[in-house]
């Protein structure tokens, strides 16, 4: 019964989507606070990156800003998560004690960049300067061609390795593939900041031989075996930085279902990856299974993908590369309405790949500008984890503005990461993605230029798993207890009286807060009479008092404390 109530709703947003006319009308409804836009970047064969190999300082450089040019365009379309090809074919794009440097690099096998150029390090620094998400992309099982360096190297440590005509093959069954994956991804994990690891290709190979059902070679035996590999990935990396987050690419349908065929290619039947059951078993954070397809190839098993989530995430692998007429017939409006329905579903996207997007084939990068109009965050991972206590001023206030329109942000916080909100209206909504302004922000301190009198400004700590603390609101202030300096205002328990400094101002209405900065009260100026504030409905304790005028300025103006009966 779910399974149709939610295929009709399925149905039903096609068609939709199809009726409508312009993104404006798909705008109108809410942009998603929390939603995975990503990219796959590939190395393999220099295909998106790089394009200049590290031969020499000056070719580095070059290496670099072609790099820094493909994230500065992902920025600007509010991609926020890269997946990045750092295991290429059983060799890499950094410096690792397992495995040579892969050829995309320097056009040589095995060959070293000039001085201490690490490009995964540059990657990692470059992305997180931007707020976006980096994984390590991980080719599995492909060693590449069987005379390629990687797959010699992989023999010599005595590997089972089976070559077809699409390149050479480590054999699943393998025992000592396992913990030799592990070691791989355990080697990024310790040495790079990523944010996670997404597996490619973690399953049996296009062309491997059927089951034979001798020697236990079962379809269940090769569920197991590719399981077993993911599952030591999974241990390895958790035990080092349980945070970073694990994925994987698999086929983009799961299996047959009931009214659709996957026509003889599906994940768990035909290439034996238990994806579904990784999610359930928590051996997966995310899926981005591989959707390369168009109509009933796609929506049922994208919903079919998010009724078995178990919770954790979907993110939607497009085939960006079919709106290339040497790849494919595709339409802009194929894809668009694939998004437009995953969005609806709660799932998010990933463009396959990077060249196709950032090239705009058919319009689609002007499309993904437009489509994330506003900045989302990942989801956070599913975690018991609770959320860590909200930031504080570093002041008086969390915001100092100056006289040259500039404004200064400075916060206390034990969080790794901010997320700083910004809103012509107070408190700031920090629910709503259109008032995020900076994601994923390192740092405890923030200037801005230029800033209108209007707009009010909240920050977020942030976990590592993507839990939010509560915010810090601009009127919030960070005293835990009235200094003992200040005079506290006169009161009888009923009414305030107002200083008299309190009618010099512009007032257009009051607010009282509780110590820890959350507004309990707010009364128009104008009600005001006497300069008596009512107070009587306020239970006992210690208050602050602001201010608020006509211009949307705060000022404080003091301390009281309400103190009634024995």
């Amino acid at each position: 019964m779910k399974k149709l109530i939610l295929l009709t709703f399925l149905c039903v947003i096609t068609i939709i989507s199809q009726a409508q006319t312009s993104l404006v009308d798909y705008l109108t409804t809410a942009m998603p606070k929390r939603e995975t836009r990503a990219v796959w970047l590939t190395t393999l064969a220099n295909l998106d990156w790089p394009k200049t190999y590290a031969t020499s300082p000056e070719r580095i450089e070059q290496q670099k800003q072609e790099l820094i040019d493909i994230l500065d365009k992902y920025q600007k379309a509010n991609i926020n998560t890269v997946l990045l090809q750092a295991r290429v074919r059983a060799a890499t794009i950094y410096p690792s004690a397992l495995e040579p440097w892969d050829k995309c690099i320097t056009g040589v096998e095995g060959g070293v960049p000039d001085g201490d150029y690490d490009p995964l390090a540059f990657a990692v620094a470059e992305c997180h300067k931007r707020g976006m998400e980096i994984h390590a992309w991980i080719a599995t099982i492909p060693v590449g061609a069987k005379g390629s360096l990687g797959c010699r190297t992989l023999m010599k440590k005595g590997f089972r390795i089976r070559s077809f005509s699409t390149g050479a093959y480590l054999d699943p069954s393998d025992p000592s593939v396992a913990p030799y994956l592990a070691s791989i991804c355990g080697e990024i994990v310790r040495n790079y900041d990523v944010d996670g690891i997404n597996l490619d290709y973690i399953r049996y190979p296009d062309g491997w031989p059927r089951p034979s059902y001798r020697q236990g070679d079962t379809p269940d035996q090769r569920r197991s075996n590719i399981t077993a590999i993911v599952r030591a990935i999974h241990d390895e990396v958790k035990a080092i930085k349980p945070w970073v987050k694990m994925s994987c690419s698999p086929i983009g349908k799961h299996a047959d279902l009931g009214r659709y065929s996957s026509k003889n290619f599906n994940a768990h039947d035909r290439v034996f990856q238990e994806a579904q059951e990784w999610l359930r078993q928590g051996l997966m954070d995310q899926l981005y299974p591989m959707q390369y397809f168009r109509g009933d190839n796609y929506y049922p098993f994208l919903a079919d993908w998010m009724e078995n989530c178990y919770r954790r995430e979907i993110v939607s692998g497009l085939g960006t590369y079919f709106l290339d007429p040497r790849e494919g017939n595709w339409t802009l409006s194929d894809l668009t309405r694939q998004m437009y329905v995953s969005r609806n579903l709660g799932a998010g996207h990933a463009h396959f790949r990077s060249f196709f997007l950032t090239s705009n084939k058919q319009g689609v990068y002007d499309f993904e500008k437009q489509f994330n109009a506003a900045l989302a965050l990942p989801h956070a991972m599913v975690t018991s984890a609770p959320k860590g206590a909200a930031p504080v001023a570093a002041g008086a206030s969390l915001v100092v503005r100056n006289d040259d329109k500039s404004v200064v942000m400075r916060w206390k916080s034990g969080s790794p990461y901010y997320n700083i909100y910004v809103s012509n209206t107070y408190p700031v909504n920090t629910d709503d993605p259109r008032n995020l302004l900076f994601a994923h922000y390192v740092g405890q301190s923030l200037r801005l230029k230029n800033v209108s009198p209007d707009l009010f400004f909240a920050v977020r700590g942030m976990s590592r798993y993507g839990v939010e603390t509560p915010a810090l609101q601009e009127g919030d202030n960070a005293v835990s207890l009235a200094p003992s300096h200040v005079s506290l205002l006169a009161n009888d328990g009923n009414t305030l009286s107002l200083p008299a400094a309190a009618k010099l101002t512009d007032a257009d209405h009051y607010v009282v807060l509780t110590l820890q900065g959350s507004a309990v009260r707010s009364v128009k100026a104008k009600t005001i009479h006497n300069n008596q504030l009512n107070i009587a409905s306020l239970p006992n304790g210690m208050y602050s008092l602001q201010v608020w005028g006509h211009k949307k300025r705060s000022f404080r103006v003091g301390y009281f404390m309400v103190r009634r009966g024995s």
